[in-house]
């Protein structure tokens, strides 16, 4: 059976996308599982928490998944897992730091003690079943441990990229390894899988190392109190943070929850090396002059709760800003966060501080390999067929364009879709049908019970508002014994619309009658005639579609 099976590659999240990421392999009857991560949400999920992948095709095969390989720390790789653990139990593999981040997530979701996590160290490779053998390839990225995975089938290997940059002088651990790439492609790779995100860019991303020069740039003539904000996980900045801060006599303080425990978890696992009488407590830091102190905060994307954020709108508990800060900002804004971002800097603005940003100076170098790093991969790896992954769907339309210029024939490339099926035969690699593939919200502890027709309610209750009409019904004779009262919520003010609500009001009363010979005792009918009067009357009034929702009572 297993000479005439065929490889199925099948992306669940990342595609057209940028989060989300995961990918699924399947040969003759077992699976396993490339990444597991999240996305944000976008504007039009108010409420929601995160979004995760839908992973319905998993769970019904979940007796076939072998492993879930992880190719480094970042929530859009790995912020899926607890939930994906709960429902499917199987072994997790990925390197130190990508384990020790792990283990602290599952500790939070009391899933630690129930999943088997294997730690494992590039150059080292693993059986996974009968068919599939996964080798952990270094790789440079914007977090240290990062890895590409070479896996091998019994129709030949298939090389998943990660997400990576060719970072010549890494701040930890060394260069890429593209000798082992180099390697691959010349015994020949059936298909590589390579990040999309910068492939817009032209030329290289700039090393990590230039940033931390601009850091000690910047620290060593400034005399007021330094803010960073930068991503949590991005171990070589906080270091390199330190490192100025240290140089130039600084205590470093951190702020925000994610940012203390990668940074705990960081020392703990040797990534981080701090000078001995650096670090401080945030509680500590009134008992310096501002121009001895650093704070390392989380909130470089505008998140709402984040520290930076309420700390713009002087709502942290620690930290005030004065004029007499200087807030360097050192990322990006993902897409779609750009706003946000913008909200807090103007804050600041106003608030008198000082803020370097993107736009301003270099404080920011991508994890993502650009459109020359991307073609020096194509060119080692020499891939037959190519599927361009983690990027919107232009981003994919340009490298698989990118790849037919570095000698992948057109027809080898693959645009995939979430839920696609590429299948792999002797005879060459075809789309053939599609799984089951989606979002799958978060909000609180609930996981999937906000869908489409939720989200459709939230947004019409944030933009339109709602009245409830209540009505109280005699269940003998259907007369109007209470009523009708309204109640506005996000529509008008009550007491500043008297006119409005009394005509509602008498709209409703007259609905209710005219309802009362042909549908009394059939709620339903008489909700919706309700309704419907309410809706036509309001709208014609005031141009506005509020939600309405009727309450009939009998007594």
């Amino acid at each position: 059976m297993a000479k005439k099976a065929k490889l199925k590659l099948i992306p669940l999240g990342g595609l057209d996308e940028i989060g989300k990421n995961m990918t699924a392999l399947e040969y003759g009857g077992e699976i396993i599982i490339v990444d597991c991560g999240m996305a944000f949400p976008d504007d039009d999920m108010p409420g929601v928490d995160l979004v995760i992948n839908d992973i319905s095709y998993l769970e019904k095969h979940a007796g076939q998944v072998k492993g879930i390989f992880l190719t480094h720390g970042h929530e859009d790789h790995i912020g899926g897992l607890p939930y994906f653990l709960k429902n499917v139990n199987v072994p997790v593999y990925g390197t130190r730091l990508t384990i020790g981040l792990v283990e602290h997530k599952l500790k939070e979701h009391n899933l630690l003690s129930k999943v088997k996590l294997n730690s494992v160290r590039a150059g080292m490779s693993v059986d996974a079943g009968k068919y599939f053998s996964i080798e952990f390839i270094r790789t440079n990225h914007s977090i240290a441990d990062s890895a590409a995975l070479a896996i091998t089938t019994p129709l030949g290997v298939v090389l998943h990229m990660g997400d990576f940059k060719i970072d010549t002088t890494p701040i930890v651990g060394d260069v890429i390894d593209l000798a082992r790439l180099g390697e691959l492609g010349k015994k020949g790779v059936l298909a590589m899988l390579s990040d999309s995100t910068n492939v817009e860019r032209p030329g290289y991303a700039m090393s990590e190392r230039s940033v931390g020069e601009k850091f000690e740039e910047i620290f060593k003539g400034c005399n007021k109190r330094i803010i960073v904000a930068t991503f949590a996980s991005n171990v070589h900045r906080v270091q390199q943070i330190i490192n100025a801060a240290a140089k130039n006599g600084r205590k470093v303080a951190v702020s925000g929850r994610s940012m203390e425990n990668i940074v705990e978890i960081s020392i703990l696992l040797g990534y981080m090396k701090i000078p001995e009488g650096v670090l401080i407590n945030l509680d500590q830091i009134n008992r310096y002059n501002p121009n001895q102190v650093v704070i390392i905060t989380t909130g470089s994307q505008g998140e709402p709760m984040s520290a930076l954020t309420r700390m713009a709108f002087s709502d942290h508990r620690k930290v005030e800003i004065t004029k007499d800060d200087l807030i360097i900002i050192s990322a990006t804004p993902i897409p779609g966060n750009e706003k946000s971002v913008s909200n807090v800097v103007n804050e600041l603005f106003k608030i008198g501080a000082e803020v370097i940003y993107k736009s301003l100076s270099e404080v920011h170098v991508s994890g993502h390999a650009c459109m020359e790093e991307l073609k020096l991969i194509l060119a080692l790896v020499k891939p037959k067929y190519f599927i361009p992954v983690h990027g919107e769907h232009r981003h994919l339309v340009q490298h698989a364009a990118l790849a037919h210029k570095m000698g992948v024939p057109e027809q080898n490339s693959f645009i995939l879709s979430n839920g696609s099926v590429l299948e792999f035969d002797a005879n060459g690699a075809k789309v053939n049908g599609n799984v089951q593939a989606g979002k799958i919200l978060v909000d609180g502890l609930g996981v999937g019970d906000v869908g489409n027709i939720v989200l459709r309610d939230r947004k019409h209750l944030a933009q339109d508002g709602l009245i409830v009409v209540v009505v109280t019904l005699s269940s003998e004779t259907g007369q109007i014994v209470a009523g009708p009262d309204i109640i506005s919520r996000g529509f008008v003010y009550v007491r500043e619309a008297e006119d409005l609500i009394i005509h509602v009001k008498d709209v409703a009363r007259d609905a209710v009658e005219r309802c009362h010979g042909n549908h009394f005792k059939d709620w339903a009918s008489m909700k919706n005639g309700l309704k419907a009067s309410i809706s036509r009357y309001i709208y014609e009034q005031t141009n506005r579609s509020p939600m309405i929702l009727p309450i009939i009572m009998e007594v």
